[in-house]
């Protein structure tokens, strides 16, 4: 179905069933301010005496539903490259609420997937300006130099899905906003709750970048918006005057794919039409999955429809020694040409950033 407006719901937020705070966390004014949100939701806050996180729960479900308001180490708040992406990685918080059967942080992070947001966004922030001009994808790319210093947000977590709860990104996109360089706050999200940012003095340098996928993908994305209400977010900050950003993942070859991502891009073209300058990006990534990834999701996930057979797939050895399962060469090749040709019609404006 073509993208609707009448199809959007309001935003559902996201609210904990139990929020772990840390006295180091609670010494932040920050800090505070989280859980004082999260208990006006309704959730179970527990100020902690100290800062050791005990006996977190080790049940999926139970996991998912805790929050954790922490203080982020040194060794959290040095940025990391992560090509190809942008230039630097660093980090609002690790983990995410939602349920994706695909999920990229399976086997990524250590032990159960509680979400831990970082209280000392100050010192978190500090670390980014001595980078300016630094780093290996759009500092060095001719191609993508117009996009300055990339800092990229969203690599262990979904900040928006939490932004009512922490207000980090809104931090983060007021820092950039008065950031009188050239530099860009990179932000991946599924979720829709896009309000409180639309008011926000970005001063274009942040790229709000709305993960999609075809229709059939829905069913392994559990407990996130629908994709009309991701479109429609999509649509006004877009009218607010962020640059905007697609991520078509994970690509896969579900039943009439073809047809598929070819209307998923249409459905985009339509929802950003009389947007006066979203300066579109497109990020286009194939499902892969990792041995240790494999064994983590099918733990969460027992019954899982999700293709995982590594006898379908090619398999890849990473720089890091590690080992990822990728489509095979001619079906990569296919799925490429077609997403790549449905942009081209559907978006001739979009650059394409990369194919992964």
């Amino acid at each position: 179905m073509p993208f609707d407006a009448a199809a959007i719901r309001p935003a559902r937020l996201w609210v904990p069933k139990r929020v772990l705070a840390t006295a180091a966390a609670l010494s932040w004014p920050d800090g505070e301010a989280m859980a004082e949100r999260a208990a006006a939701l309704g959730a179970d806050v527990v100020r902690l005496k100290g800062d050791r996180l005990t006996g977190l729960p080790e049940v999926y479900a139970d996991a998912k539903s805790t929050l954790a308001l922490v203080v982020a180490p040194p060794s959290r708040r040095r940025p990391q490259p992560i090509p190809p992406s942008a230039d630097w990685r660093f980090d609002l918080a690790t983990g995410c609420p939602a349920h994706c059967q695909y999920c990229y942080l399976a086997g990524s992070l250590a032990g159960p997937p509680i979400v831990r947001a970082f209280a000392n966004l100050p010192e978190i922030l500090a670390e980014l300006p001595p980078l300016l001009g630094q780093g290996r994808v759009t500092s060095r790319d001719p191609g993508r130099a117009a996009e300055g210093t990339t800092f990229e947000a969203s690599c262990y977590t979904d900040p928006l899905g939490i932004e009512h709860i922490t207000g980090a990104l809104g931090q983060a996109i007021r820092f950039f906003g008065a950031w009188d360089e050239a530099v860009q706050l990179r932000v991946t999200t599924k979720y829709d709750g896009v309000a409180p940012l639309l008011g926000l003095p970005h001063g274009r340098r942040t790229r709000l970048r709305f993960s999609v996928n075809a229709r059939a993908a829905a069913r392994f994305e559990g407990g996130v918006p629908r994709m009309a209400n991701r479109l429609g977010a999509m649509r006004v900050a877009a009218l607010a005057g962020y640059r905007i950003g697609l991520t078509v993942a994970p690509i896969m070859p579900l039943p009439g794919w073809r047809d598929e991502y070819d209307r998923l891009l249409a459905d985009c073209a339509e929802a950003l039409a009389g947007a006066p300058d979203p300066d579109l990006t497109v990020e286009l990534i194939t499902h892969r999955f990792t041995p240790n990834s494999k064994q983590v999701l099918q733990g969460w996930y027992p019954g899982s429809a999700l293709e995982m057979d590594e006898t379908a797939r090619a398999r890849r050895t990473t720089k890091f020694g590690g080992v990822k399962h990728v489509f095979p060469r001619e079906l990569m090749a296919g799925l490429r040409s077609a997403l790549e040709a449905s942009v081209a019609r559907h978006l001739p404006a979009a650059r394409v950033l990369y194919w992964t």
